[in-house]
């Protein structure tokens, strides 16, 4: 690794702890750029010219010859598609070599997909999607949808007083479709909130008590929480608007679908997730009275997961 590499990858660092990134997530980061740049380096390859053939030996170097598990890899070319991404704002480069690669070797698409199954992403792709986007207000719709699993909707009527930033906890609009009102944030929500709320004054030219504002100082719209997610998806490669195939489409609703999945897999008992997503409780109702809101906050910090955000 030639000098300026090594300045480039520092600065790609240094740019991570300025995001707030966790300190955990620091040595993986490091193990995995170590791995990238070293094997750069052993094939003569510069980091700003990379060219797709090398990314695909990379792989077959990890998984054939280092017998590397397919997580590690995919953890890896997470970390490494997201120094590109750094390159690319930082104006060292156009294009993210990553994505394509990534796409075809790293996702695992089975050729009996129903094409109108939704997209569902990891922890990984959620964090580079939402950790990619610069603009301080969509970076907070992006974050607030992803832990709070809360509908567009349901986004768009909030107002800055239905946020309470000491309990970090939500009072939703009533709707017919939602049986509770109380949502939570986790750290990483909130602090993504607390940043947008600073800037937002100065954007209310109208006076407006909405939590977010559209470039004319209004109330946000449905179209224009929609076009938040598309750029952001379609940004890391996660959304194709071409595409006749909705697995190949990233919608606000996947931000819905994430997050009940990924409490799922943490292990979050079902009666719960159903009332944080505030689904209908109809003849279940006698299930969701007894549940009491400080256990059901701290089942929710400990299920969501944590994006390095």
């Amino acid at each position: 690794m030639d000098y300026l590499e090594e300045q480039l990858v520092a600065a790609y660092l240094t740019d991570c702890k300025i995001r707030g990134m966790s300190p955990r997530s620091f040595p993986g980061y490091n193990a995995a750029l170590r791995s990238f740049m070293k094997y750069l380096d052993e094939n003569g390859v510069s980091l700003l010219n990379v060219a797709q053939e090398n990314l695909i030996d990379f792989i077959r170097y990890l998984r054939l010859e280092r017998k590397v598990a397919q997580r590690t890899i995919e953890l890896t070319f997470s970390v490494i598609s997201s120094l590109y991404e750094y390159l690319i704002f930082a104006g060292h480069l156009e294009i993210n070599p990553v994505l394509p690669v990534r796409k075809r070797y790293l996702k695992r698409y089975k050729n009996n997909v129903d094409p109108h199954e939704r997209q569902l992403i990891g922890i990984e792709d959620m964090a580079r999607m939402i950790t990619s986007t610069m603009n301080i207000r969509d970076r907070a719709i992006l974050t607030m949808l992803a832990k709070t699993g809360m509908r567009r909707n349901e986004l768009i009527t909030l107002d800055v007083a239905d946020v309470d930033l000491i309990e970090n906890s939500i009072k939703l609009k009533p709707t017919a479709k939602r049986s509770n009102r109380t949502l939570f944030m986790d750290d990483e929500c909130s602090f993504t909130l607390r940043r947008w709320l600073k800037i937002r004054d100065e954007e209310n030219r109208k006076s407006s008590p909405a939590l977010f504002l559209n470039q004319e100082g209004e109330r946000l719209q449905r179209r224009g929480v929609s076009d938040v997610v598309y750029s952001a998806a379609a940004r890391v490669g996660l959304h194709n608007p071409e595409s006749e195939r909705m697995e190949e489409h990233f919608s606000p609703h996947c931000m819905r679908h994430w997050f009940t999945t990924h409490l799922r897999r943490a292990g979050m008992r079902r009666e719960f997730i159903q009332e944080l997503r505030g689904d209908s409780r109809r003849e279940a109702i006698d299930i969701y009275d007894h549940i009491d809101l400080k256990e059901l906050k701290e089942a929710y910090l400990a299920a969501i997961p944590q994006l390095g955000i």
